[in-house]
């Protein structure tokens, strides 16, 4: 089995590299999954479709990898970290919102030695993904395979008018829309689910190509490890089922996501060789960065009770609005967000605490930084992840002000009719800023935006993994291409940056 290409996971961006690389009809490609795949929309299953399916448990969410992390030390190796097992990757059960970074973030690559990342050059790349189906101008695509749409001001339910109230009545601007390159402020979250339909890149990207001769999609399929002769990568060794086989390749590209594309680096002998000798592991390339400059956006949630008769449907969306805005002292524009959330219990909540609404505090721009490292050879067990939040001063500085603003917001007017009182943070955590960093180490979690760990940069960069044009260093034959390419997380959701980058690098390629 030989082929001209071989992408290692169907996500986010495997699918968008899969369809853009056999518009050349002499290039056979072949696209592995480790989950399943639906090819027809009339036998996709609703947890994908619809909804927020991110149980802590594979069992109840069988799409997901259901993996644990370490996010503190109060906390240990216990917070749930949902990652998509399924083709279409994380985006067939992430949370539908579409947003991009602000323009400073890939400015900031490009100034990091990464020249071809700037905004300028990743706007075409932002625009031919969309079709945004509310916003015609030049920030925004028209006929791309994604459709984007924001929830109209007559649609908001009332725990979100409330938010938006109380935010404007803060002096927060009004934001009509976020992926504008000056957006700041309250206003509604551009989304990729027009009807409530999750469109993932196995719906919008995959599914309209799949009848292609030079296109083959292998799922339940894991990789073990990528083989190599001298410096090139030129084959793949895969498990399907009991049986494993080697498939032949001019060229392979990971996208297995954060933490699937270091594990799978490792475990083929590409990483730090300290850790690999530790593990038992040939050296196939000394490369120090693998794993490491893991980066995302720590959250903490405040929940609220509501009134005994306040609506909550749970056919309804969950969010609406969100806050972005700028910390005390930050020079880092829109480094913070409030996510403004409603439930009942099909939604997600604590029914046994009565939490109806829910304030999601998100620290966009981390200065910590954790890493991955194997914790075992078995490429069926997920590895160690510790994320290390809140480490730094400036982070927990940033994250207090936004619990506190978050009950500052609760005191308006507009929520008198629907809050019933705070869950927590308690009086007793709010009592000094030791206290609430406690309460804050203890509560951190993830919002699933993991990246950076096989990050592009500059050859004067030893942590580098890659070039800007996400070739793995050292090596032939081998790119990186997915969430984890990233220097430093954007502040916004990663799933349209993560495309974006699959459509910038399949321009190369093609």
């Amino acid at each position: 089995m030989k082929y001209d290409v071989v992408i290692i996971g169907a996500g986010s961006a495997g699918c968008v590299l899969a369809t853009r690389l056999t518009d050349d009809p002499n290039r056979s490609v072949l696209l592995l999954e480790s989950g399943p795949d639906y090819p027809n929309f009339e036998v996709y299953p609703d947890d994908l479709k619809f909804g927020y399916n991110q149980a802590a448990s594979a069992v109840d969410a069988p799409h997901n990898w259901a993996f644990s992390g370490k996010a503190t030390e109060e906390q240990g190796n216990t917070m749930p970290v949902p990652r998509g097992r399924v083709v279409g990757g994380s985006s067939a059960i992430n949370g539908q919102v579409f947003l991009r970074g602000v323009p400073e973030d890939y400015d900031n690559w490009a100034a990091w030695g990464n020249d071809e990342w700037s905004f300028v050059k990743t706007l075409p790349y932002f625009r031919k993904q969309e079709s945004d189906m509310d916003i015609k101008d030049d920030f925004h695509g028209f006929d791309g395979p994604i459709p984007v749409r924001r929830h109209a001001r007559e649609t908001w339910l009332p725990a979100q008018t409330a938010f938006y109230q109380a935010c404007r009545d803060d002096g927060y601007p009004d934001d009509p829309d976020m992926n504008h390159p000056d957006s700041r402020g309250v206003g509604p979250i551009p989304m990729n689910n027009p009807d409530g339909v999750r469109m993932s890149t196995s719906l919008t990207y995959l599914n309209p190509v799949r009848n292609r001769l030079n296109l083959t999609v292998r799922s339940a399929v894991t990789v073990r490890r990528i083989l190599f002769e001298g410096k090139r990568a030129t084959g793949v060794e895969v498990q399907s089922g009991d049986e494993i086989f080697v498939v032949e390749s001019e060229e392979i590209i990971l996208s297995a996501g954060g933490i699937g594309s270091p594990q799978i680096l490792m475990l083929s002998g590409v990483g730090p060789a300290d850790h690999l000798k530790e593990m038992g592991i040939p050296v196939q390339l000394d490369s120090p960065g693998v794993g490491q400059n893991l980066r995302d956006h720590p959250n903490v949630r405040v929940p609220v009770r509501v009134k005994d008769d306040f609506p909550l449907d749970p056919e309804a969306p969950r969010s609406q609005l969100a806050l972005r805005y700028t910390a005390a002292g930050s020079s880092d524009r829109n480094d913070m967000q409030i996510l403004a959330s409603s439930f009942s219990s099909p939604m997600g909540g604590d029914p046994a605490a009565g939490e109806g609404i829910r304030f999601t505090c998100v620290l966009e721009l981390a200065v910590g930084a954790g890493e991955v490292k194997l914790a075992s050879t078995d490429p069926h067990v997920q590895p160690f992840l510790d994320y290390r939040y809140l480490d730094e001063a400036w982070d927990r500085e940033r994250m207090r002000e936004g619990v506190r603003l978050c009950l500052k917001l609760l005191e308006h007017d507009a929520y008198k009719d629907i809050v019933e009182g705070l869950i927590s943070p308690t009086p007793q955590d709010m009592v000094s800023d030791d206290t609430l960093d406690q309460w804050l180490l203890r509560n951190v979690t993830t919002t699933q935006h993991i990246s950076g760990t096989c990050k592009m940069g500059p050859d004067s960069d030893p942590m580098a993994v890659l070039d800007q044009y996400c070739h793995v260093r050292g090596l032939e034959g081998l790119r990186v291409v997915d969430v984890s390419v990233l220097p430093d997380c954007i502040r916004a959701n990663t799933n349209a940056t993560t495309i974006m980058i699959a459509e910038r690098v399949a321009d190369w390629m093609c």
